[in-house]
């Protein structure tokens, strides 16, 4: 501990680099221990490019965690080692790439995290102690063993940082990167007097004395103050300690917006250009919502200099189209607005800087906006209305530019909202007991597979090149192009959002000749649907100009489905 005299008070303060923290928070002492103790074994590992990357986002609190009979026990809170009982899992649905909600300690057990109060700090609620530990350790050795990598012991895995090191080594093994998000807009509320808040001791009724924060608040705590070099350094000493101290692959910097709108332009600046310095391999995603979005991803002076970052067209766009959709045959769906929120933003230079996603953990958090499942049907969302639409929109999210983003459990059709506090809102857990009974979450998580799958294999859905090249808002039926610019590879994506089958409906095609019936997402349906509505495996395109494209064909389209077929 530190003892610090102020103006204000004078007393003991946790120091706030240290890098791990003994229990019983708040009442912590700080721990004095290298960081280069844990034995890596990911010297092979070369994350995906950052076009490629397909991210996951999850709360390590209440994602996973069961018992050594393997019984939920999400009620006392997950574990960072918790997360190596759905390594497999995670690794068989095709993304690429975990990024975690904070994980920096923050006060009380439950939060989504963005209170931190202890930035270097792991948070210790998600650390094992005593003899539960042991059975992590053969998990963690059994995953280890698999791909040929000496064990580790239970004294290496004692301390909460290197459990989540753990995970994180262990993840790269099996190709997935691991992305922090780091708050640096504000410091959480609800301080104890030892932690970063009147670290200066200064008068708590007088902060505009205070040397680390302003005087100005957000949701909660204070906005840092950026206009001292102490603190940009700090903040950034954080960033670059996440990214060498625990081999992330990349960063999610929390609200920029605020930063920027609070003096902290040019540390942003420092920031990304600090951190791409150091590890270049690693992307930078910014969530900002100024009036001028790409001043998030152009380089200095007139832009921040993150690699990209959350946007939000897409995802307004598809959830606009499936409750439009979700009114019945007869309500109005504007596939007109659907096909512009594809459109590339305003200004940024490549399509893959901007990060879609259909839920996140704001969105879809209790009291906030339905779960995709939800929205495809109020009433059922089990029902085939839900399915079917549910994967129209998982389809869309797939086919669009840009970096997708899957929320925890909207993989398998999780219709609950969630909470970070797993004692009083148990009930909006995700269902993981579901896959084993549940047939349509089991059919749901098949399709999101494939379709995962699918946009890894196909280089054309990774690309810039993308027109819709039909939006009939009376047929309810869009067509999107995706090519590769001068390399072809190109593949035509057909939705149909109305509660029947379409039969030869002529659509446009790139060219003439044979084209393949790669995706079908009716087959998930009861999957797998041996009554499923298709094209027999492929179709001939004739040489009739179509929807502005040079060629045609009459196909078949599934009710609240879609086609994908490529040469």
């Amino acid at each position: 501990m530190l003892w610090v005299v102020g103006t204000g008070s004078t007393g003991l303060k946790r120091d706030p680099r240290a890098r791990e923290l003994t229990p019983d928070f708040p009442a912590s002492d700080c721990v004095v221990r290298s960081a280069s103790l844990y034995p890596w074994h990911d010297a092979g590992f070369r994350p995906a490019e950052f076009r490629d990357l397909i991210l996951y986002q999850l709360h390590v609190g209440v994602f996973y965690a069961v018992d050594a009979q393997g019984n939920d026990k999400r009620a006392n809170i997950g574990k960072f080692l918790d997360i190596l009982g759905r390594v497999d899992y995670l690794r068989e649905l095709g993304v690429n790439a975990l990024q975690l909600m904070p994980i920096q300690e923050f006060p009380g057990e439950s939060s989504r995290g963005y209170n931190g109060l202890d930035l270097f700090s792991p948070e210790m609620d998600y650390e094992i102690r005593g003899a539960d530990l042991a059975r992590y350790v053969t998990k963690a050795n059994a995953l280890l063993t698999a791909h040929g990598k000496p064990p580790v012991t239970a004294d290496q895995l004692r301390s909460g940082a290197n459990q989540l090191r753990c995970v994180i080594d262990i993840l790269h093994l099996n190709g997935m990167s691991v992305l922090f998000d780091l708050v640096f807009n504000h410091a959480g509320g609800g301080w104890d007097d030892a932690c970063l808040q009147f670290f200066d001791r200064q008068p708590q009724d007088n902060l505009n004395n205070s040397l680390y924060f302003t005087d100005q608040g957000w949701v909660g705590g204070l906005i840092f103050a950026y206009w001292s070099q102490d603190v940009r350094q700090f903040l950034i000493d954080n960033a670059m300690a996440c990214l060498e101290e625990y081999h992330i692959d990349g960063i999610r910097y929390d609200e920029v917006t605020v930063i920027d709108t609070h003096g902290g332009g040019r540390f942003c600046q420092d920031l990304s250009g600090t951190a791409r310095f150091v590890k270049p391999q690693a992307i930078q995603i910014s969530e900002y919502w100024g009036d001028d979005r790409a001043a998030a991803v152009r380089t200095s002076p007139g832009g921040l200099g993150f690699d990209a970052a959350w946007g939000d067209r897409v995802r307004e766009g598809v959830r606009t189209a499936i409750a439009q959709a979700a009114g019945g045959r007869d309500a109005f769906v504007d596939l007109g607005a659907l096909a512009a929120s594809l459109d590339n933003p305003p200004g940024f230079p490549a399509a893959w800087q901007v990060v879609n996603c259909l839920e996140n953990h704001d969105i879809v958090y209790d009291g906030n906006q339905p779960r995709i499942a939800a929205l495809a049907d109020r009433t059922n969302a089990r029902s085939w209305y839900a399915r079917s639409r549910a994967r129209v929109a998982t389809g869309l999210l797939a086919a669009a530019r840009g970096i997708p983003m899957l929320f925890m459990g909207e993989e398998f059709l999780e219709d609950k909202q969630w909470d970070d506090n797993v004692q009083f809102h148990s009930n909006l857990l995700i269902y993981w007991s579901g896959l084993n009974t549940d047939h349509a979450m089991q059919d749901q998580l098949r399709f999101t597979q494939d379709l995962l799958w699918l946009r890894r294999n196909q280089p054309a859905l990774r690309s810039d090149s993308m027109r819709v090249s039909r939006a009939h808002s009376i047929d309810r039926v869009l067509a999107i192009h995706r090519w590769i610019e001068g390399a072809g590879q190109d593949l035509l994506w057909v939705v149909n959002l109305q509660e029947f089958n379409r039969f030869g409906y002529r659509v446009g095609f790139p060219g003439a000749g044979g084209w393949s019936e790669y995706f079908n997402s009716d087959y998930y349906d009861q999957f797998p649907n041996a009554s499923a509505a298709g094209n027999g495996g492929g179709i001939t395109a004739e040489n009739v100009a179509w929807d502005g494209l040079p060629a045609s064909a009459e196909i078949t389209i599934p009710a609240n489905g879609f086609i994908v077929f490529g040469r």
